[in-house]
């Protein structure tokens, strides 16, 4: 049997079994990335929502550079927060630096702008259909917003969805931040880099499997929540 035919083999073996040196990871880097999806997406979907119903001088700009910020490199947000955290930056004397909480950190910044942009579209399109009716009620502003947060929840949840699948598969920012300290911050993604490199492909083939299956599962999610959605609203 070949070398990688071996690795594949081996891989398969640790993700059966559950090795616990894998469960260490897997389990890491979930509570690193759920932790992150819940903080931004208490910050984007209001955000996005006050943005679509809002009516103030500026908005379109602000929409513009919202939609822009959704591909922000994970690299020079890692790095933002590396200096934000330094022992030389406002927050050192926090002592987050090469913590998870500081990998939490920085996958905030760079899925707060997908959760805010995806949700403010949602609300926007529910917005053009429920003004009139949301007016003639006398609803203020922030309250229509809240009320079209809560009409559009299941469709919102494809937008936390992108948000978490984001954050599950980033490496570069974590990578900053985070250091890949062995049992302390190394997630599935620093892990398959750093496994790789060191040549041991079974460890990183098995993470492989299991970050794959994470997305694909984030993805068949979503789908159904929108397609239950559109058959709800249908």
């Amino acid at each position: 049997m070949s070398t990688v035919g071996e690795s594949f083999v081996t891989a398969a073996g640790l993700v059966v079994a559950a090795d616990p040196r894998l469960l260490d990871i897997v389990c890491l880097s979930l509570t690193v990335s759920l932790s992150a999806v819940f903080i931004a997406s208490c910050l984007g979907l209001p955000i996005g929502a006050a943005i679509a119903v809002g009516r103030f001088p500026g908005r379109r700009t602000l929409t513009v550079v919202l939609n822009g910020l959704m591909g922000l490199p994970p690299v020079v947000v890692g790095l933002l927060v590396y200096l934000l955290l330094s022992r030389a930056g406002p927050l050192g004397a926090l002592g987050l630096l090469f913590t998870p909480s500081a990998m939490v950190i920085a996958q905030v910044v760079l899925i707060t702008p997908i959760i805010a942009a995806l949700s403010r579209q949602i609300v926007a399109d529910a917005w053009r259909d429920y003004e009139e009716q949301l007016r003639s009620l006398g609803a203020s502003t922030p309250r229509a917003a809240c009320t079209l947060l809560i009409d559009t929840r299941f469709s919102l949840s494809t937008a936390v969805l992108a948000g978490l699948g984001r954050a599950v598969a980033e490496v570069g920012a974590v990578m900053i931040v985070g250091g890949n300290i062995e049992g302390v911050t190394r997630v599935m993604t620093t892990s398959i880099a750093l496994e790789t490199s060191k040549g041991d492909l079974p460890l990183a083939l098995a993470l492989g499997f299991i970050l794959i299956a994470i997305v694909l599962i984030l993805n068949a999610l979503a789908h159904a929540v929108r397609e239950w959605a559109v058959r709800r609203h249908g």
